[in-house]
């Protein structure tokens, strides 16, 4: 046991003015919003479409989107909840549930973002092997390793957050738990504590920045006098990739590799990459991916189609 006599925390991030948490409320209703339907919408579009099921490219997207849709319901939906109620109390339980999936899910995002810039830099730099080095059951030993990955990141933060005693104040200056407000309540010298955890979440976030730059240099090295063949198409979706992963590992740069401080731009950079990010990631790959557009385009006449038959046989 760690001596722990803290049953909830209370949020402090949001404040109980009605005007601000209307204000709040209604960009993360559109962000949440977004994040299920977009993210949806891929999942569907690259599972009907053959062509693109059978690509390693959009069998990572999918995968992705799927991620993206847990992580948005890890902390969006209390967050709107409490800013709606004003009733900003969570379980230790319930705490600790959140900041563990939120940790695997963005652990196996970081792996996974990783792992895709792996597959465009097999793709574009040794296309002729690139079906057999990326084939389906390879392809689905990788991804099982990005989540077993992501779930051994989570339980390690968890552990050693669980180890610490939590036994007088309970407000966290924060919109949902996570390890930086944890730490800051702790009724003992978490300094070791904070090390083992900055350089859990910190050296993951910049080792895989580091990692994903290379490769996609690497790339565009690769590609740089080839435009006419086949470097727009790969440039253009290098880019999309480029802007999720700067979207996803800057603001978790920002929260995790510093030593915990406690900041706005840190509330901004949280609250950023667990509902905004999940949001946009669908938005930038579908309008510059013109295969999914088109793919879109067949799925949205399918459906017309079908409710069409249906209407006239209802007739």
């Amino acid at each position: 046991m760690n001596g722990s006599t803290v049953t909830e925390f209370i949020f402090q991030g949001f404040s109980c003015s009605h005007p601000t948490r209307l204000l709040l409320f209604i960009p993360l209703l559109v962000c949440y919003t977004t994040i299920m339907f977009g993210n949806l919408l891929i999942v569907v579009t690259v599972n009907t479409e053959p062509r693109l099921h059978q690509s390693p490219m959009y069998f990572f997207l999918a995968s992705l989107s799927v991620i993206d849709a847990a992580l948005g319901c890890v902390a969006t939906p209390k967050m709107m909840a409490d800013l709606m109620t004003c009733d900003r109390t969570i379980s230790f339980g319930g705490c600790m549930a959140q900041f563990f999936f939120l940790h695997f899910l963005g652990g196996s995002e970081m792996l996974l973002l990783t792992l895709m810039a792996y597959d465009r830099y097999v793709a574009i730099c040794q296309p002729l092997t690139y079906m057999a080095t990326m084939n389906r059951p390879r392809c689905v030993r990788l991804l099982a390793l990005c989540w077993v990955g992501g779930f051994i990141h989570s339980a390690t933060q968890l552990v050693l957050v669980l180890r610490l005693p939590f036994c007088g104040p309970n407000e966290l200056d924060s919109f949902y738990c996570d390890v930086p407000q944890l730490v800051r309540l702790a009724c003992a010298n978490a300094y070791v504590t904070e090390l083992l955890m900055v350089a859990n979440s910190g050296l993951l976030s910049l080792v895989s920045f580091l990692i994903l730059l290379v490769s996609y240099g690497v790339i565009i090295a690769t590609v740089k006098g080839h435009f006419k063949e086949r470097g727009g198409k790969a440039l253009s979706t290098c880019s999309s990739h480029l802007m999720v992963v700067s979207l996803f590992f800057v603001p978790c740069l920002f929260v995790y590799l510093i030593p915990f401080s406690s900041s706005r731009v840190d509330k901004m950079a949280s609250i950023f990459y667990t509902a905004v990010t999940p949001a946009l990631n669908p938005i930038i790959y579908t309008l510059r991916n013109h295969e999914m557009k088109e793919a879109m385009g067949r799925l949205k006449n399918k459906c017309i189609f079908s409710h069409s038959c249906v209407k006239g046989e209802q007739n």
